[in-house]
């Protein structure tokens, strides 16, 4: 004979995961340089859907990354999130987005001599100043009251199995720094980067032991390698540390590469996911914006069923 308990218990369960309320409008963000061109009219976007957290990265209607502005620029940014009751959910970066010395790009292949010897001239010196990009992340995310700061993995080489452990080398030696100020490194899979796939993520992650090193998985992102992103790319990977998840706008809207993240979200919530899930909407040109609302009003008609 069922008691009271287990009548609940079973009522409970048979409810769709997103129903119980653990991914709701409150964890919901957006990145702010998608969604408008200005950081007001971002502010607006978010208040049009009741947004609390917003994604930042370039400053919108700007050729400027967040992490690279001067201090009373960032200040004034925060102030004016702050004075909306808007909290930054994750700072982007374009940290390790960058050639690795010895690791020729693939995608530079078919370009010309010049255009690659002078393309390796810039990213030497961007991977030389690598630490000191780190610490201003640091600096940009302690001002504006984040914790989470995305790096990459360096572009694409030709053989990913024998770069892993260059990558995992360079992120070991960032993890302590970012250890110490409690700011956590969140690894994207991208598929121009040397990890693009949850199972690459996986085998990275088996080299960095680092708690503060986690993960920012971008289902969408695995589909450049024929992966299938759900659910045989995120049952790969170590579910406590992922700790950021991106949706596109082109898989939540209706076309080819749109993913069912009902599914995924239950799975999310299911292992026990607790952070936030954020818009980056990435269709650009004129139509931009309001495939960002269409994206929007998409993942609401989700997390509001």
């Amino acid at each position: 004979m069922l008691t009271r308990r287990d009548l609940l218990v079973c009522s409970l369960s048979a409810l769709p995961l997103s129903a119980k309320g653990r991914i709701d409008l409150s964890r919901i963000s957006a990145i702010t340089d998608e969604i408008a061109r200005s950081s007001q009219d971002a502010v607006a976007f978010a208040k049009q859907y009741g947004l609390k957290w917003l994604e930042l990265r370039g400053v919108p209607g700007q050729r400027k990354e967040y992490f690279t502005l001067p201090e009373a620029e960032l200040r004034a940014e925060a102030k004016l999130l702050d004075e909306n009751g808007l909290r930054v959910s994750f700072l982007n970066t374009s940290l390790m987005k960058v050639m690795i010395p010895g690791i020729e790009p693939v995608r530079w292949t078919k370009e010309p001599a010049e255009r690659r010897a002078s393309r390796a001239k810039a990213d030497e010196a961007k991977f030389a100043r690598r630490l000191d990009d780190l610490q201003k992340a640091i600096h940009a995310a302690k001002i504006l009251g984040v914790d989470k700061v995305r790096v990459f993995t360096g572009w694409r080489g030709p053989d990913v199995k024998a770069h892993l452990s260059r990558v995992a080398e360079i992120i070991n030696e960032m993890a302590p720094i970012a250890a110490k100020e409690k700011i956590y490194l969140l690894v994207e899979n991208e598929g121009a980067c040397n990890v693009a796939t949850s199972q690459e993520m996986a085998a990275l992650l088996r080299m960095i032991p680092s708690k503060w090193v986690g993960v920012n998985w971008d289902p969408l992102n695995e589909t450049s390698q024929k992966d299938v992103p759900y659910p045989d790319g995120y049952n790969l990977l170590p579910k406590k540390r992922i700790l950021n998840v991106q949706i596109k706008g082109r898989s939540i809207l209706d076309g080819p590469q749109k993913l069912d993240w009902s599914a995924i979200f239950n799975g999310l919530v299911k292992d026990g996911y607790k952070g936030q899930v954020g818009l980056e909407t990435h269709i650009f040109g004129d139509g931009q914006i309001q495939a960002s609302h269409d994206s929007m009003k998409e993942i609401l008609k989700i997390v509001k069923a």
